[in-house]
């Protein structure tokens, strides 16, 4: 009896190893790093413009702090070109010229792009108005509202008198 509790155990341990060194190369895979460039001041400049760049996948994440595989790719096209001689300007109008203003963190201040900049303060100023119309007719609604008459006052009072006595 002793001998087959023995074998059942160490087959699950078996088991366990087995599931476990199947799954090792899934989590090595899930922590790629990128290769950094040999040059560290270039390197340098990169990872300055990975902090400017949104993660198109990600959306509020700048490249640098996305896993996703086009953000890799971004950070790769970004490092051939900080390579290529590109200046930084020349690497970011690259890339807005591949993905447009939403490839940036914070879009230029322009005509296309003054919707994401008072978008939220218009939607904003919009409710405040809302607000205060509603409130407004609320008041108005309230002063309608007249006193009651004495005759109305005497009726409401036996009113109650009767429904005290009942």
């Amino acid at each position: 009896m002793f001998k087959v509790k023995t074998s059942r155990l160490i087959r699950g341990a078996l088991l366990l190893v087995i599931l476990q060194v199947a799954l090792l190369p899934g989590i090595a895979q899930a922590v790629a790093v990128d290769p950094p460039l040999d040059d560290s001041a270039l390197e340098a400049r990169a990872q300055a413009l990975f902090l400017d760049l949104r993660c198109l996948v990600c959306q509020n994440q700048s490249i640098s702090d996305s896993n996703a595989d086009l953000a890799r790719d971004l950070r790769t096209i970004v490092r051939e070109r900080v390579v290529a001689g590109d200046t930084d300007e020349e690497a970011r109008t690259f890339l807005v010229d591949r993905y447009g203003d939403w490839v940036l963190l914070q879009p230029p201040l322009k005509f296309t792009t003054w919707l994401l900049w008072f978008g939220p303060l218009l939607l904003l100023a919009l409710a405040a108005w809302l607000g205060l119309g509603v409130y407004r007719r609320r008041g108005r609604r309230e002063e309608k509202v007249e006193s009651l008459s004495a005759e109305e006052r005497n009726q409401l009072k036996s009113l109650l008198n009767d429904a005290d006595d009942g």
